[in-house]
């Protein structure tokens, strides 16, 4: 358990060096795969990219695009609730090979053994396991990317930005009421495959030049950002 800056712990899942050592073959192999299906506005845990060139995108988006309204989203626990059946039917809906299949599934039912008490694993990806990242991308290329796309093609009203790095997400919005209702929807959307939103993460933030003006003008505060890699680009776009 390692301690999270709100005070919990987090559980950290330290696989053997024989499975490491499997798990890292396995996802230099995968990578090569799903590098070709993962979309443009996912950075996190992808060979060549970084936190900071998700930065650069959101600020590029936010600076070129009509943006009034930002979705700043984190889902909870997503690597301890992430749904087991899901995952593999979405890695078995590209790779067919069942030796791979088997794999994951048993790095995915390994269990936690402390001391000497073992625990089944039921749900979850182990964080701090090599495959896990890939995997959870693979989940949210599916989950939340492929959908998002498609509701921006044939819902939005304006424009819209995304950008995803793991499991925190950011949408832009031109319009209020294109933000509040991909917002209601993408609940519905995760409650579909066993996730949710983080209530104390999530927000809608009104966003722009004139954003504090107009917050004031209804008697309401500034807004405010907290996601740590979103954080300094967004307070330096809302000053301008």
């Amino acid at each position: 358990m390692i301690p999270k800056p709100d005070g919990r712990e987090r559980p950290l899942g330290i696989a053997s060096i024989e499975d490491k050592i499997v798990q890292r073959a396995i996802v230099e192999v995968l990578n090569v795969i799903y590098e070709e299906e993962f979309l443009g506005f996912s950075y996190g845990f992808r060979p060549g990219r970084s936190q900071h060139d998700a930065l650069d995108a959101l600020w590029v988006g936010i600076s070129n695009t009509p943006v009034n309204w930002i979705v700043d989203a984190d889902i909870r626990s997503f690597f301890d609730t992430c749904d087991h059946e899901w995952l593999m039917r979405f890695v078995e809906h590209r790779i067919a090979d069942r030796r791979i299949q088997r794999l994951i599934r048993k790095w995915l039912k390994a269990g936690v053994l402390e001391g000497t008490v073992l625990t089944a694993s039921e749900i979850g990806t182990p964080q701090g396991a090599v495959a896990s990242p890939l995997l959870a991308n693979i989940v949210l290329h599916y989950v939340f990317d492929l959908w998002v796309q498609q509701w921006r093609r044939r819902y939005a009203h304006g424009n819209v930005i995304v950008v995803r790095y793991a499991d925190d997400l950011v949408a832009g919005f031109e319009h209020e009421a294109d933000a509040r209702a991909f917002l209601d929807e993408l609940r519905t959307r995760f409650e579909v495959f066993g996730l949710s939103l983080h209530p104390e993460k999530t927000r809608l933030i009104e966003f722009g030049r004139h954003a504090a003006e107009n917050r004031t003008n209804r008697g309401l505060g500034k807004p405010d950002v907290h996601v740590s890699w979103v954080r300094p680009h967004l307070r330096q776009v809302q000053a301008r």
